[in-house]
């Protein structure tokens, strides 16, 4: 499995926000601040925005700003986001393909490894669930500097 460098670029901007005081900021100065590509961290953050981890203010004061405190937003929120919510695993159910297919009694249950991959993929999925922004910002906090690190590369 293998995620966009999108979810990254987001779990961060949406943190850097939090430590400026929830925004807003423009895509440009977000972008800037981390040498991203403005066009698409814009995707990102409309992304974001359609999830209403972020609300888009118009204007030359205007930007993106979050619509709630960390602690309400998961890591799974972000994934979904940037993501989507589909399954990481499809089954073809290839046990009733070529010989095997044919030389086995058709299947009567489930594809073990299907629910197998979809055990796995439930348990990843409350693991995101269960890890706030916040819990990571209390990380971040552990570097003395970060925050006024970030509210220079955002003003």
């Amino acid at each position: 499995m293998r995620m966009s460098k999108g979810v990254e670029w987001a779990i961060h901007t949406l943190l850097n926000l939090d430590m400026i005081g929830g925004g807003p900021v423009g895509s440009g100065q977000l972008a800037e601040a981390h040498g991203l590509p403005a066009p698409y961290l814009n995707k990102q953050l409309q992304q974001l925005a359609r999830a209403d981890l972020l609300a888009s203010t118009p204007g030359p004061r205007g930007g993106f700003r979050l619509t709630r405190p960390l602690e309400d937003i998961t890591l799974l929120d972000v994934v979904q986001a940037i993501e989507g919510d589909t399954q990481l695993f499809h089954c073809a159910e290839i046990r009733c393909c070529g010989k095997i297919g044919e030389l086995s009694p058709p299947p009567t249950g489930a594809c073990a490894v299907k629910v197998a991959m979809h055990r796995a993929d439930e348990a990843w999925r409350q693991a995101l669930a269960a890890q706030s922004l916040a819990d990571i910002r209390l990380e971040l906090d552990r570097t003395p500097t970060i925050r006024s690190v970030v509210r220079s590369a955002l003003n």
